[in-house]
């Protein structure tokens, strides 16, 4: 079972996050930045590009047996749900539109849901303008585990099964730490895709929709994708709660490994967010990084001083809402 971390709460701050300083110290240094905000005009292409692929699956796995299907959920099909969550995670900053087109960019964030199986999308945009807003706001920020999450899951078996189990804590914890209530576009998002689950249960049958939800559950649990839930924002090293990964798999999430830069300006597309680390590069060279998300798995399962707890939390007063 291995050792108890030795972490028995989490490390409470009581300054502002650092990205709304390093953010206005980059931009008064290159104001080039700015040109880099506004929408990516190849997301949407890519984006239906990965829907309708995911369409042309369940219709090839329509006649596997169980073993293949969740073969082909893990190793395949959720490869690329887990990419179209990251996907949603862009279009959640309008970036597939651009910020006058709102509605556009919340309707394909729908679109983008369908292969995932489960109505996602909308409740992910109203929780994820939270997670920038007060980053590790006590009881407004729901990205940080439960203090029941911190305290139980303390040693390697059980930090294991909470990889595992991730995305039901991710789905359950917000109804939990900040319930909200429930809006239109989270019920047009259900409506929308429970209508096309049915539509593939009535073409298809039973197998393609186990095989897009189990892939969702499956490479949104213990998987090597899953590496940036923890490369993220753990606390790796005292001091820093936001941490960058430079390495190949950014290629298939939409570079959500560059997450400093992504915090500093989340207004910019992922696809830009290299010449962000490339311009203002004494920013970021010297800070942590991680260089394998295989590596952070190991190492919060197997370093008992890593763990649930290791996050930065602070005191946060609610914004006004405009």
């Amino acid at each position: 079972m291995g050792n108890r971390v030795t972490r028995q709460d989490f490390e409470w701050v009581y300054t502002e996050q650092p990205h709304t300083q390093r953010r206005k110290e980059i931009l008064a240094k290159y104001p080039e930045i700015k040109t880099l905000m506004g929408p990516d005009p190849h997301l949407k292409w890519i984006v239906s590009g990965m829907v309708f692929m995911q369409f042309l699956a369940c219709y090839l796995v329509k006649d596997l047996s169980w073993k293949w299907i969740f073969f082909w959920a893990y190793a395949f099909g959720g490869c690329i749900n887990h990419s179209l969550t990251l996907a949603i995670h862009d279009i959640s900053h309008n970036v597939a539109f651009g910020n006058k087109q709102a509605k556009w960019n919340r309707w394909f964030a729908v679109f983008a849901n369908l292969p995932i199986g489960i109505p996602y999308s909308a409740s992910f945009k109203k929780y994820h303008i939270d997670h920038h807003r007060y980053l590790g706001g006590d009881s407004l920020d729901v990205d940080i585990p439960t203090d029941f999450e911190g305290w139980f899951f303390c040693t390697p078996l059980r930090k294991l099964l909470w990889l595992f189990l991730q995305p039901l804590f991710y789905s359950l914890r917000p109804l939990y730490v900040n319930p909200k209530a429930i809006t239109r576009m989270e019920i047009f998002n259900a409506l929308v895709q429970f209508s096309i689950d049915l539509i593939i249960y009535y073409l298809w049958g039973l197998k393609p929709i186990i095989y897009l939800i189990a892939g969702t559950i499956l490479c949104m649990g213990l998987h090597p994708i899953s590496g940036h839930f923890i490369a993220e924002h753990y606390m790796f090293l005292k001091g820093y709660e936001t941490y960058s990964y430079y390495g190949p798999l950014n290629w298939l999430t939409f570079n959500v490994g560059y997450h400093m830069e992504h915090h500093d300006f989340p207004s910019i597309p992922g696809c830009r967010l290299p010449m962000v680390k490339k311009i203002a590069a004494e920013y970021y060279d010297n800070l942590p990084h991680h260089q394998s998300w295989i590596r952070v798995l190991w190492d919060f399962v197997f370093d008992d001083t890593i763990g649930p707890y290791s996050r930065v939390k602070r005191l946060c007063k609610l914004a006004k809402e405009s």
